[in-house]
């Protein structure tokens, strides 16, 4: 009994060296540092009597060439081979696999790539056009000019919202954007820019300059119409 029970305690994760825990490393050293094996040991739990979860997905990995592409074309039967791993286990390894596939089908989908003012405008018009109170949007982009996120800064009254230089920075730095778009809208249907409007401009392209971050333009939306500080030469 005492050897059976020692053989158990092996098999749980809260029992392994801290480094070698894949939860714990997720939430030290972010989910990038994980290999393929130690994510998938996250999701099936437990190993078997002779492996633990990482040791078990290492030899499952190595069985299909290492490859997640491999894998994700198993069946539920094929991975209930592996001793250890049963229908549930099985189960939430393919449906990981198939949410991957989603991803980047989704990715290769929606990512729009930013050229111009009126793609800016084009991009929030259908969220923006008929807003009865200003909004304020930074659109984030990568090397390649195609869309990371869009985020909602802030949100205000009939004719202004209040913006944090600081606010729109860190969604820049966190999102790791190269270059960044601003949009807001102005809810009365005037086109031209306010002082206050120059002057957040004029501040957002001088920090995001400092942090090396391109700051290629702000349009102002309207319904039906837009002003854009690039093609005005402003930027």
């Amino acid at each position: 009994m005492g050897k059976i029970k020692k053989m158990a305690e092996k098999l749980t994760i809260n029992q392994w060296a801290e480094e070698d825990r894949p939860r714990e490393k997720m939430i030290l050293h972010g989910v990038g540092t994980l290999s393929d094996a130690e994510l998938l040991a996250i999701l099936i739990g437990s190993g078997n009597t002779e492996d633990s979860a990482v040791e078990l997905m290492r030899k499952v990995l190595s069985d299909y060439h290492n490859s997640l592409n491999e894998l994700g074309k198993t069946t539920v039967d094929e991975l209930c081979h592996y001793k250890g791993i049963g229908p549930a286990k099985a189960i939430s390894i393919l449906a990981a696999s198939e949410l991957g596939k989603r991803r980047k089908e989704e990715e290769v989908k929606e990512r729009k790539t930013i050229l111009s003012s009126r793609d800016v405008y084009q991009y929030f018009y259908p969220l923006m056009c008929d807003l009865p109170t200003e909004e304020f949007w930074v659109l984030l982009l990568n090397q390649a000019s195609k869309v990371i996120d869009r985020i909602k800064i802030s949100s205000g009254g009939l004719a202004s919202t209040a913006v944090d230089v600081r606010c729109v920075l860190r969604e820049a730095l966190l999102k790791r954007a190269v270059a960044m778009a601003l949009c807001h809208n102005h809810p009365s249907g005037g086109m031209r820019p306010s002082i206050e409007d120059d002057r957040l401009t004029e501040h957002l392209g001088k920090a995001a300059k400092v942090m090396n971050i391109r700051l290629i333009d702000h349009v102002i939306l309207t319904d039906g119409k837009f002003y854009s500080y690039a093609d005005e030469g402003r930027m």
